[in-house]
């Protein structure tokens, strides 16, 4: 018996999830005596009557409900089939995905000089706070703050940091040459999220906090906007070194104190263990660690 033609699958489909010769016509751009036509073409291949036709309307025989699920899985492999081979290819497509702290602070701002050595690749951020799975989407590459316990995945770190005080170039002649870390409490702090942070900073680097009031000064929800307001002269804010290293280099920013100390946590550069490392992905991760060791 020779197979029906895809015409008349579609029709069938449309007419049985529409139930109506005349609106399946209007959903496939075709006429009523088109659709109709297909459908005895269909019955008369296979036979057997897959419509009752009704005064005011069309409704399925038995056989038509028992061929519809076939006939509709048999569209979904032709139309999934067809998504695959017309796609485009993906070869020239590099996509990073990493948070929005490190994309907006770094990654955004520097991208240029990647595309002047890769013209042909086709790059693309996704910037997201949520863990990524590389077996979902097309994600080639991600960079993610944490302490690099990923035993499923390949790490590299980008770099030691370091945690330290930044403020506007703008504030600099409120400062002494002589002042420390204890003097930080007489200005507006900048919280990035908890207000634990300058409590434990200061702690460490051996500060007595009780002369700071850290139920003062707003509260951010990222880290790179506790920065911004800092570049704007709103108050002094702690940054790892990777997200103030443009800032720092460009004036926007300064150190108002040297203490620092080393951060629990790093950027790092992740991708699945059990997929082969492209010559995309391999340029961006050299590109990359090139340009932090050289910042």
């Amino acid at each position: 018996m020779p197979l029906p033609s895809i015409a008349s699958l579609r029709a069938f489909e449309a007419s049985s999830r529409l139930l109506s010769f005349t609106n399946a016509a209007q959903e496939l751009s075709q006429t009523q005596g088109a659709i109709s036509h297909q459908i005895r073409d269909l019955e008369t291949k296979l036979d057997e009557q897959l419509f009752y036709r009704l005064p005011k309307g069309i409704t399925l025989t038995d056989k038509g409900q028992q061929y519809l699920p076939y006939a509709r899985e048999a569209l979904d492999k032709l139309y999934e089939a067809e998504r695959i081979i017309c796609r485009p290819s993906l070869d020239n497509v590099l996509t990073v995905s990493c948070s929005p702290d490190f994309a907006q602070k770094w990654l955004a701002p520097s991208i240029g000089s990647f595309l002047s050595l890769q013209p042909s690749l086709d790059l693309r951020i996704s910037a997201s706070s949520q863990p990524v799975d590389f077996r979902e989407g097309d994600i080639d590459v991600a960079i993610r703050h944490g302490d690099g316990c990923w035993p499923e995945l390949e790490v590299t770190r980008l770099r030691r940091e370091r945690i330290f005080p930044v403020c506007s170039p703008d504030m600099q002649p409120e400062w002494r040459s002589d002042q420390s870390a204890e003097d930080l409490g007489t200005y507006t702090l900048l919280h990035d999220q908890q207000r634990e942070g300058w409590s434990s900073w200061l702690c460490e680097t051996g500060v007595d906090t009780s002369g700071f009031n850290f139920d003062h000064g707003p509260v951010f929800s990222q880290t790179s906007l506790a920065i911004d307001s800092a570049v704007a002269g709103q108050g002094i804010a702690l940054a790892p070194t990777s997200l103030v290293t443009l800032d720092l280099g460009a004036g926007r920013l300064i150190r108002p104190v040297h203490d620092d100390i080393g951060a629990d946590l790093s950027y790092w550069i992740i991708r699945p263990k059990d997929c082969g490392l492209t010559d995309k992905v391999a340029i961006f991760k050299q590109w990359l660690l090139d340009l932090m060791q050289s910042k």
